[in-house]
């Protein structure tokens, strides 16, 4: 038989034992269910159960509670007597155990940092990001292409902000090239830099970058490590959460290869709230959210969405979700009776109850649920009893998280931020040439008009009444003649071509690499 990953059963009025076939794991997934109907235990035994199965995970801890994955249940535990009653139920031989786990936060607080680089990022997630307007994006894009031509490596906050300074300030001639580039255009995405900074998104951007390698990483027994990244604080910033989590599915899908139908996925990622991804997100992110559900399974990656309602994923990418777990969801008013009736409509019936009613009257730790079976088709929706969790269930304590982030063999290599030369660096030191070459400038034409001074109190010297001889005559005609050639100089400098040769020095600035 097919490995797999036991989901729960239940005795006569519950299904026969619930398993997710590994090798349709890639499939994708969804986790539904009100808030309390136990969305975050399901989704920490999927965990636990993919780790066992030596694949890596990578998912966000909203409220805190996964951190637990990292440490053993005990038998003292409050609910042990609840759960060993369940597993009796269920049939499942209850083992408390721990599994590997890797801590991330991109604020650095509760886990290693975890950065991209702006380049990385691109100029339609930065603008979703950055809620720029449709001219806005457009200048992010034209500074994007900027940087590529000028060969200015756009790494962190400060080398995008220096980037804009130089669009902005060379907006005429590159409104000549790609069109109306406004000042007020790069004034206001420079002011949404600012609040993303002031909200700690610069943090986000910078070096080392996040190397997918070490998210695909299985310890020496086989198991796979389950990637933890710290959300509760970033929730307070929920478009950068989204923003970076699609930034991350993005990356495995341009950097992995094609492998097919693998017998177990190369990596499952678990993308809570996900409402927030698709909340009045443009229609071409949520085409590049479908893309890459369509595709990334190939890659061998499985996406699993966990959210409130069915309702809040767009339908083109609920359709690509095979393997669903329902929790309750209630029916107050008649807008929640028609998510719920839109929701049971998403499954394929079982004659043995009605399932609108089976995800009303379903209690915290049960769930409906739909998985696909050998032959890659969707299964009748079952009512089923989740499995309790052979880890902690609730977080950790501070300092067991600081050991485990002390041993752990990525702190050497992100905890320490690197400031590499970049855009910031390469237009800093050319503004400080063509500082040098105005300063030159200056100097030369202050030298002249010195020679020019010197020249005429000569000549009001020379031209006292003394007399000189044909030949002293005829040398100091010639040096008239250069003299004169030089108080022309001079003039010149002075005047419009003069201004034009310093502003073409101070031109230098920005032009040429």
């Amino acid at each position: 038989m097919t490995e797999s990953i036991f989901i729960g059963g239940g005795g006569v009025d519950y299904a026969e034992p619930q398993q997710l076939l590994l090798d349709k794991a890639n499939r994708h997934g969804l986790i539904a269910g009100a808030t309390g109907t136990g969305k975050t235990v399901t989704l920490q035994i999927l965990a636990e159960g993919f780790s066992a199965a030596g694949v890596p995970v990578f998912l966000s801890d909203v409220k805190g509670d996964l951190s637990g994955l990292a440490k053993s249940g005990t038998p003292d535990f409050k609910l042990h007597e609840a759960f060993s009653k369940r597993a009796d139920t269920i049939g499942l031989d209850l083992v408390y155990d721990q599994y590997p786990v890797t801590f991330w936060d991109l604020f650095g607080e509760q886990g290693h940092p975890v950065r991209a680089t702006v380049a990385e990022m691109g100029p339609l997630l930065l603008s979703r990001l950055l809620e720029l307007s449709d001219a806005q994006e457009g200048v992010i894009n034209v500074a994007f292409r900027v940087a590529d031509e000028e060969g200015l490596p756009l790494l962190d906050l400060k080398d995008l902000q220096a980037l804009l300074v130089w669009v902005g300030q060379n907006a005429d001639d590159l409104s000549l090239r790609y069109g109306n580039v406004a000042a007020s255009s790069v004034g206001a995405i420079q002011r949404q830099l600012l609040v993303l900074e002031n909200q700690g998104g610069a943090s986000l951007f910078g070096e080392p970058a996040l190397a997918l390698s070490d998210i695909l990483r299985t310890e020496k027994d086989g198991r796979g490590v389950i990637n933890i990244l710290a959300a509760d604080k970033l929730m307070n910033s929920p478009r950068l959460y989204a923003t970076f989590l699609l930034w991350l599915l993005s990356e495995l899908f341009e950097e992995l290869p094609e492998v097919g139908n693998p017998d177990k996925p190369k990596l499952v990622f678990f993308f809570d709230e996900a409402h927030l991804l698709f909340d009045d997100a443009p229609k071409a992110l949520v085409d590049k959210v479908e893309q890459v559900a369509r595709l990334i399974r190939s890659k061998g990656v499985g996406v699993y969405f966990i959210t409130q309602n069915p309702n809040d994923v767009p339908e083109d990418v609920l359709s690509q979700l095979g393997n669903r777990v329902q929790h309750a969801l209630r029916a107050f008013t008649a807008k929640d009776r028609t998510a719920l009736k839109q929701a049971a409509q998403t499954y394929r019936d079982n004659p043995a109850f009605d399932t609108s009613e089976a995800i009303q009257e379903v209690g915290t730790g049960e769930a409906v649920t739909s998985l696909l079976d050998e032959k890659g088709s969707p299964c009748i929706v079952e009512r089923t009893l989740i499995r309790p969790p052979s880890s902690q269930l609730g977080p950790i304590t501070d300092a067991e998280r600081q050991a485990i982030l002390s041993a752990s063999q990525m702190a050497a290599k992100y905890d320490v931020a690197l400031d590499k030369e970049s855009a910031f660096e390469i237009l800093q030191d050319r503004a400080a040439k063509a500082a040098k070459e105005a300063e030159d400038a200056e100097v030369a034409e202050e030298t002249l008009a010195e020679k020019e001074r010197e020249y005429k109190t000569a000549r009001r010297y020379n031209g006292g009444g003394l007399k000189r001889s044909t030949s002293r005559g005829k040398k100091s005609t010639g040096h008239g003649f250069k003299d004169a050639i030089a108080s022309a100089v001079v003039k010149e400098l002075k005047g419009t071509t003069g201004r034009r040769l310093v502003r073409g020095l101070l031109g230098g600035l920005f032009r040429g690499r």
